[in-house]
């Protein structure tokens, strides 16, 4: 299993990608029981990184869009620029 990064120092894209990692490699069924546990609660752990991280990107934008009398108007995101 790769070394272990600091949670405060690793970026959601790198948690992203270990997370795929780690799941390709349960899916294949290829490791024994005990790594199979490590793999798992080490996902678990950058699942709930991930997670944190995108609430707080969350919060931010909130931030960014509150209006001046203190309303947050939210548009709906997109990926194709439809509302």
């Amino acid at each position: 299993m790769a070394k272990k990064e600091k949670s405060e120092d690793m970026s959601f894209e790198k948690a992203l990608h270990n997370l795929e990692e780690i799941v390709e490699k349960l899916e294949r069924g290829e490791i024994t029981l005990e790594d199979s546990l490590k793999s798992f609660t080490e996902g678990i752990r950058l699942s709930r990184l991930c997670s944190s991280k995108l609430k707080a990107a969350e919060e931010e934008l909130r931030k960014l869009v509150e209006k001046e009398s203190g309303e947050i108007e939210l548009e709906p995101f997109s990926l194709n620029g439809d509302k």
